[in-house]
């Protein structure tokens, strides 16, 4: 059996004693050491996080100065339009009033040529008449 003796008291105050060197020794940096890890896993976590954030607010803005960016281009191409619209309304108007007036001219002309070869060949009937005639009959009149 064992024997309860000074040698065991002994050597739990050497066990106490070795567990407490080791402890200033040995365990309390270690533990130091992890928690000033954790810490600073934890702040840069925090960090990655906070850069996270930033990044999606700038993707955010981007995507709605883009948006921005093509509604203004679409207004404006609309306006473009609209004003490239009137100016041919504008122009067709001038290219018609030009024709007709052309158109009116030329009317005129035709008009006025109709009434003289008209005139021309009232004075010629009586001779136009005299040569059916002759053809007709035959004989001179």
């Amino acid at each position: 059996m064992v024997s309860v003796d000074v040698s065991i008291v002994v050597q739990i105050v050497n066990f106490l004693l070795l567990i407490w060197i080791l402890n200033m020794v040995l365990y309390k940096p270690i533990r130091k050491i992890l928690l000033e890890r954790k810490e600073k896993i934890t702040g840069l976590q925090g960090v990655i996080d906070g850069s996270d954030q930033a990044v999606i607010e700038k993707e955010n803005a981007y995507a709605e100065g883009v948006r921005q960016a093509r509604a203004e281009g679409q207004k404006e191409k609309e306006a473009l339009i609209q004003a490239a619209a009137e100016e041919e309304k504008v122009i067709i108007g001038k290219i018609n009033e030009a024709a007709q007036a052309e158109l009116k001219v030329v009317k005129e002309k035709l008009g006025q040529e109709v009434g003289t070869v008209k005139a021309a060949l009232e004075q010629e009937i009586d001779a136009f008449a005299d040569a059916i005639g002759q053809k007709i009959l035959g004989r001179v009149a």
